[in-house]
């Protein structure tokens, strides 16, 4: 074994240990007594081993409703993320293989706005959902990030990679445009078009800040909004919040295993073509 070899699985292991030991430190204070969870120093292993924490986190007549706050979380991110496939590739597809007056410039723009903090849209975002009358509803958490314009741009490198002459054989055939993107080039594109749902579903599923502003009632909490609700003010359960975290997480490492291999294809494949 080369040296160049043994320092880059030396450089991975070092890298797959920053991401995986925090893991690891939320599991098992999440099954930790509320003293043991106090210690200083802190130990690893929970001794004794304690369902304390799910047990505060789910007990019956709680005022904060997990189960609520995780379907609620479910049913956004999964609408979210359907509904940015939808726009994005619509987007893409037109911007890729559509010749039009300004096409350029349009792709230029959208591009552009990747570099806007999202942070500075907040507030302009607040009152525009205020005015229609969204605040505190489930359409708040599905629709204004809907157009993406991230998804967009993937998807325009992804569809440039795949090759005109399957539409054109399609169109000889007799295809119109929409049936060409719907049974040719989106069936090519599921590597891109999963890892654009992965990608969608996550970050609706993380967000925090933007379920604060707008969601009042604890029924319509998503769980990242909720769980902040465990800590107090002066007191932190950590078996409790380590449970909360480690619920939060299981959707997120089930999608990403289940869909690792299409993400993986779809990254490699974007980018190819400008």
């Amino acid at each position: 074994m080369t040296i160049r070899r043994i320092a880059l699985y030396a450089t991975l292991l070092v890298f797959t240990a920053v991401f995986v030991i925090p893991l690891v430190w939320m599991v098992l204070t999440s099954f930790k007594t509320y003293p043991a969870a106090q210690q200083s120093p802190p130990t690893w292993l929970p001794d004794p081993a304690s369902t304390y924490g799910y047990g505060r986190l789910f007990e019956a007549g709680s005022q904060n409703p997990v189960l609520r706050w995780f379907a609620n979380s479910m049913l956004a991110a999964t609408l979210h993320a359907a509904l940015v496939l939808g726009t994005a590739s619509t987007a893409a597809y037109a911007l890729a293989r559509m010749r039009f007056r300004g096409r350029g410039a349009m792709f230029g723009l959208i591009v552009a706005t990747l570099f806007v903090p999202p942070a500075t849209l907040i507030i302009p975002s607040f009152l525009i959902v205020d005015t229609i009358g969204w605040l505190d509803t489930l359409t708040v958490l599905v629709v204004p990030t809907a157009a993406s314009a991230f998804g967009v741009f993937f998807l325009r490198q992804f569809f440039l990679s795949l090759p005109r002459e399957l539409e054109e054989a399609a169109i000889l055939d007799g295809a119109n445009q929409w049936q060409v993107f719907v049974k040719v080039v989106l069936p090519l594109s599921r590597p891109a078009l999963a890892t654009l749902l992965v990608l969608s579903f996550l970050t609706n599923w993380n967000d925090f800040i933007w379920p604060v502003f707008t969601l009042f009632s604890a029924d319509h909490l998503t769980l990242p909004a909720g769980l902040g609700l465990l800590q107090g003010a002066y007191v932190t359960d950590y078996p409790v919040v380590m449970a909360g975290a480690v619920l939060a997480s299981v959707p997120a490492l089930v999608l990403f295993v289940l869909a690792q291999r299409y993400v993986i294809e779809g990254i490699s494949r974007s980018g190819l073509k400008g």
